[in-house]
């Protein structure tokens, strides 16, 4: 027998263990990839003189996702997340190390090319550590990677062949991204672009169910609505200040603090839109250093309070999946007193969820689509949210 959610739900729970409610899946991959060489210590100027192109990581990933043909399955896509440890190495242990990842990573379909074959995407995110950084004395060269700890990022479109009930055969190419967020100097990053081939082994899984869709229930209707989240957010930051024609770092780690408060409307089950009022104070900003003599110690002077904030506007788009959500947003600074503050910012943020009205904000602010700003470490919260519970 099936029981009702609830008296509001059209999807069912099947009276079968919690364990089955769900297919595990174990991956084991490798990317093999090159080195975009944005840096003149890529491009040859290094310990040995020669360019450094290659990129190597083998990755092994848990995931979960739900059984086809349930609500959630049909609504995301077959989306599915987990936890991933990666391997990287790039021919340079040296000049650069041979870090390890740990990641969050979540997918879904994008379309079914068959019923065995489907287009899928993927994104990863998580923390790289055992990077060998610039060291003025040990690392001179290596002006791309300023410490030993780092952001990763990676997005990959794939293709994923069934086997058979419990084997699947991963197939496409991938983008990556290291960087610490400006929180040391350099900050250069590395990128790297490359294929990807993996093997999954899923737990609990009726192949049937994916040849032939079988739909009981329907979806439940989703009531569009306005929500309101709030997101306070700080981190701190390193900063290059402008001596004549050169960036000279300063010695200092600068704080930021800030928030944003985002009307969004929601369109449906995976997009809200809206736009967000955005306060910050950046301890950097404005910074600057005056002249010196040659072999002094430079000095670095902190201007004014109001010289440090500012308020934005920015247009937000929000991708939105069970337990994670992807938020973009394009906006400028409407009130502040100039200099660095006179600005065009972008923002990238996952927002992962504690419970249904809050949850964690990491996100990452540019200017003018390449420069580095500051990270965005904080905590959000939603009110006026209406959006349906799903049990399965």
């Amino acid at each position: 027998m099936s029981q009702p959610l609830s008296k509001d739900m059209t999807c069912y729970w099947d009276s079968i263990p919690v364990s089955r409610k769900f297919i595990h899946r174990i991956d084991a991959e490798i990317r093999p990839g090159f080195i975009i060489p944005s840096n003149s210590f890529l491009k040859g100027d290094n310990i040995n003189g020669e360019r450094i192109n290659n990129s190597f990581s083998t990755h092994l990933k848990y995931s979960f996702q739900s059984q086809p043909n349930t609500c959630t399955d049909r609504i995301y896509g077959g989306v599915y997340q987990g936890l991933g440890l990666a391997y990287f190495t790039f021919g340079e242990p040296r000049q650069l190390g041979d870090p390890l990842a740990v990641y969050l990573f979540q997918g879904a379909r994008i379309g079914r090319l068959s019923p065995i074959v489907s287009l899928n995407y993927e994104w990863n995110f998580g923390l790289s550590g055992g990077w060998k950084p610039y060291d003025p004395d040990m690392n001179s060269y290596n002006k791309v990677i300023g410490s030993e700890f780092n952001a990763y990022i990676n997005i990959n479109l794939y293709l994923n062949w069934v086997l058979s009930n419990q084997f699947d055969l991963t197939t496409g190419i991938d983008l990556t991204h290291f960087s610490n967020g400006n929180t040391k100097f350099p900050n250069a990053g590395l990128n790297t672009a490359g294929f990807k081939l993996g093997l999954a082994y899923n737990f609990n899984r009726d192949i049937r169910a994916l040849q032939k869709p079988v739909f009981h229930t329907p979806i439940p209707e989703f009531k569009t609505h306005t929500s309101y989240d709030l997101v306070l957010f700080g981190s701190w930051r390193r900063k290059g200040v402008a001596f004549g024609d050169q960036q000279v770092a300063s010695p200092h780690a600068y704080t930021v603090l800030g928030f944003n408060f985002a009307p969004m409307y929601n369109l449906g089950y995976k997009t809200r839109v809206g736009v967000s009022l955005d306060g910050v104070y950046d301890g950097s900003a404005n910074v600057y250093t005056e002249d010196y003599i040659s072999g002094t110690e430079q000095e670095f002077y902190t201007p004014a309070l109001k010289r440090q904030l500012a308020l934005g506007l920015s247009g937000r788009f929000e991708y939105v999946m069970p337990y994670f959500s992807v938020n973009i947003g394009l906006g400028v600074n409407i009130l502040h007193n100039g200099g660095d503050l006179n600005s065009f910012y972008q923002i990238l943020a996952l927002k992962t969820d504690i419970t249904r009205n809050t949850f964690l904000h990491i996100g990452y602010s540019l200017q003018d689509f390449h420069n580095p700003n500051f990270l965005m470490l904080g905590i959000g919260f939603r009110f006026n949210n209406k959006y349906p519970i799903l049990r399965h």
